[in-house]
């Protein structure tokens, strides 16, 4: 596979730093808040990175949480992970939620408060069919694969929540 070009960044923000790895071999790139920001338990805030980009065609950025923020703070990215599309070039923003029950989180201006990451995807298209061919799976939905005590003993593919896939 051959590697992509350097990705256009336009940093709207010039106080926030571009984004960076941690570590040479990390697969993403740390984005920082624009804002201080306070979330209380359960409270959920969209927050922009200062920074715009021009993914090309055939990519997709993806946000997903920081693994240490959200293990210590239980700060997390409300849609993990956050697709920024190729076509994109306003602002990177990112929702972020605090699942802590008890204690509130404080961002300031400048932290790192999640990361991007970058990967090729299959553009591809659908064609509408009257069945679909058989599988071993079938229509086996939430838990068909068992795995844990609390999916107990379904045969039939059936969530217990939802009746099936939502």
């Amino acid at each position: 596979m051959s590697a992509l070009s350097p990705i256009p960044l336009l940093r709207l923000d010039p106080g926030i730093p571009v984004p960076t790895r941690a570590h040479a071999g990390d697969a993403g790139v740390d984005l920082c808040t624009t804002e201080d920001v306070i979330l209380e338990p359960g409270e959920r805030v969209l927050v922009g990175t200062g920074v715009a980009v021009a993914l090309p065609v055939g990519t997709v950025g993806l946000i997903h949480p920081r693994s240490g923020l959200a293990a210590k703070t239980g700060l997390s990215v409300v849609n993990t992970p956050g697709t920024v599309d190729a076509g994109y070039r306003g602002e990177i923003k990112v929702c972020l939620i605090n699942h802590d029950p008890r204690t509130r989180i404080e961002l300031r201006r400048g932290d790192r408060i999640a990361q991007l990451l970058v990967q090729r995807v299959e553009l591809v298209d659908f064609v509408e069919v009257d069945q679909l061919d058989d599988t071993t799976r079938g229509a086996g939905g939430y838990g068909s694969s068992g795995g844990h005590a609390s999916l107990g003993a379904e045969t039939d593919g059936a969530s217990r929540a939802t009746g099936g896939e939502a």
